[in-house]
């Protein structure tokens, strides 16, 4: 026995009845040799972080742009809070952690330079529409490896693809958004639970807000500080799931409701504030602009993309090649096509 089934065998004995197993994987889309060491969702997770897309999320914006102080969240140290809230969730579950992982930690590889504000003009030229959630799977089916893809397992890819809901239910209440592994829908709310800590988090060490302002009904169910708020969030949802027992996750009305105001209230008081949102705005005209101008110009498309391929539109490899922009190399693209340069003496 390899140490792989031997680690297949240990999940089939300790993990939960509603948990995804690694030996059960609907596969690849591609067949390939399994790694005598590593279950499935294990390799998944492995090939995730030593990606190219997953490193140049350390330069991408959670919120503030382009941030200088040390502190703030990145996208990348957003996705490793969630990947750490998911896996306590799915180890008190005993579900798979190593499935969890892989999803938490892939789910957003295909977000845009800029935050969601790159997301929003990227949807609005780029025909068709984008969505990072979308673009995430297309890294890690199409783009990873030149092109190869990461060819990971069906159950992780789609916990990539439905891992968003943006301002929906933070509860799925239509089957067709769910993930099809309990361990996804444990990324899709550790998501939420990850950016209404952190966010708020940000945007007080940011002087975007005062803590008094946080509503105080949300204060008095989650608690005063962050990592207050993560537990209270977390111990509901583990606590609600183990009591219903039913496949499904579960969180108490008082908890789901504080949730809700939270998030209700980052929209209202920290995104949309004017001088944020001015830079985002200031960002959105930066993609728009490279966008139109590698649309038009032959000579750079083929210096900074390369050759166009076959049967994949121009507009689709440009939009493939701006949301893969870290905030830095946008930025240092764009001054470097746009802005004028000082006379130098030959």
């Amino acid at each position: 026995m390899s140490v792989r089934e031997e680690l297949e065998e240990i999940e089939r004995c300790v993990l939960s009845r509603h948990a995804m197993r690694s030996a059960s994987t609907r596969g690849r889309l591609r067949v390939e040799t399994e790694c005598d060491l590593r279950p499935a969702f294990q390799h998944d997770r492995d090939r995730i972080v030593h990606s190219k897309s997953f490193r140049r999320l350390k330069h991408k914006t959670q919120v503030f742009l382009s941030p200088t102080g040390d502190h703030y969240r990145t996208r990348l140290t957003h996705t490793l809070e969630v990947s750490q809230i998911a896996r306590t969730v799915s180890k008190s579950l005993r579900l798979n952690e190593s499935l969890t992982e892989a999803i938490a930690l892939g789910h957003d590889l295909g977000h845009t330079p800029f935050g969601h504000a790159g997301e929003v003009v990227l949807n609005r030229i780029f025909p068709g529409g984008f969505s990072h959630q979308v673009q995430s799977l297309r890294v890690v089916d199409e783009l990873e490896k030149d092109g190869q893809g990461l060819n990971l397992t069906l159950e992780v890819r789609d916990g990539i693809l439905k891992h968003s809901k943006g301002k929906g239910p933070i509860l799925p209440e239509d089957p067709a958004e769910a993930s099809i592994t309990l361990e996804g829908g444990v990324v899709r709310i550790a998501d939420i639970v990850a950016y209404i800590c952190h966010d708020l988090d940000d945007a007080e060490r940011g002087g975007v807000l005062q803590a008094d302002r946080i509503p105080r009904e949300c204060i008095r169910v989650l608690g005063e500080t962050s990592s207050c708020r993560i537990g209270a969030m977390v111990k509901d949802i583990v606590g609600e799931t183990r009591r219903a027992d039913d496949g499904t996750l579960h969180m108490s009305a008082p908890v789901l409701e504080a949730m809700n105001r939270l998030r209700d209230f980052l929209f209202a008081q920290v995104y949309t504030v004017s001088w944020i949102r001015s830079n985002f705005d200031r960002a959105s005209k930066v993609l728009a602009e490279l966008y139109e101008h590698f649309l038009g110009d032959e000579g750079l498309f083929e210096q900074e993309i390369g050759v166009p391929k076959t049967g994949i539109s121009r507009e689709r490899m440009v939009c493939d090649f701006i949301a893969g922009m870290t905030d830095r190399y946008a930025l240092s693209l764009y001054k470097r096509i746009f802005l004028p340069k000082p006379w130098e003496k030959l």
